[in-house]
């Protein structure tokens, strides 16, 4: 398989589970009958509201009823589902997991990543918000298999840390994605830009599902984008909720990777880092 239809979402979730799923079923739906069968949701798509509401929202994995939803669409449909990410539960663990699942047709979890990089910043001007007051670290970097392209795992913030997304192409990946809740006030200058840079420098597609709308912290950014690894961006949502299906070409990139092959050219045996105490 060369060519792929793929389908990224974007949402306008909210604090109601329950109609946020119902939602993302039609969105899912209307991208299976427009011919994607790789469809991508945006980060936190089943549950945005206050850490006061988290703990009634989280769920254990493989358990709970966001992962049954997401497997029994993936199986019904006969498509690769990428969860867009969900706050996971730990049993005995006091904070939360910010984690993303892809299933493969069968309605199985082919990957399971738990956010690695927690959005917690202070912008003057800007947003203040601090994601580890309830979440814990992920500590696994992941690459998934399947039948078309080794796909990397990433989440938001992430896409500010090169040395993931580059540790994540030395594992094969060929398609990264980034599911999101940009903030509005970095995103109308940033977004476009990192999206493109890691396309570019790890000559892989990247396909960046994001959250759109007002939200307990601050504005979401939205502009769910597709990059190609040239990064010329393929495929853009406009503001709104939008189920944006683009097509990629898994040849083209694996002939770019040998025309511009800089992966190869890497010398990581000159690469080291120094630090004078």
């Amino acid at each position: 398989m060369s060519k792929l239809k793929i389908a990224a979402i974007q949402m306008d979730s909210q604090n109601k589970k329950a109609e946020n799923l119902a939602k993302a079923e039609k969105m899912i739906r209307e991208a299976k009958a427009k011919g994607a069968s790789y469809i991508s949701l945006p980060e936190y798509f089943n549950f945005i509201g206050t850490e006061e509401e988290e703990a009634a929202n989280a769920e254990v994995i493989p358990d709970g009823q966001t992962v049954r939803f997401l497997a029994s669409l993936a199986k019904e449909l006969q498509v690769w589902l990428h969860g867009g990410s969900m706050l996971e539960k730990v049993p005995g663990e006091s904070k939360y997991y910010n984690t993303t699942l892809l299933f493969n047709p069968a309605g199985e979890i082919v990957g399971r990543y738990r956010k690695i990089h927690l959005f917690d910043v202070e912008i003057e001007n800007g947003p203040s918000f601090l994601e580890s007051n309830t979440k814990n670290h992920g500590r696994e970097i992941v690459v998934c298999d399947t039948d078309f392209a080794k796909i990397g795992l990433a989440i938001c913030y992430d896409i500010r840390f090169p040395e993931l997304f580059r540790l994540l192409a030395l594992q094969g990946a060929e398609i990264l994605m980034l599911p999101a809740e940009f903030t509005l006030f970095t995103g109308r200058d940033h977004w476009e830009v990192l999206l493109r840079a890691r396309a570019i420098e790890n000559q892989t597609y990247v396909i960046a599902p994001g959250q759109i709308g007002k939200k307990p912290a601050f504005q979401s950014y939205g502009r769910t984008l597709v990059v190609d690894p040239w990064g010329t961006v393929i495929a853009t949502a406009s503001d709104k909720e939008t189920v944006l299906v683009s097509e990629i070409d898994l040849a083209y990139l694996r002939e770019m990777r040998i025309q511009v092959p800089s992966l190869a050219n890497r010398r990581p045996e000159v690469y080291s880092l120094t630090i004078n105490q």
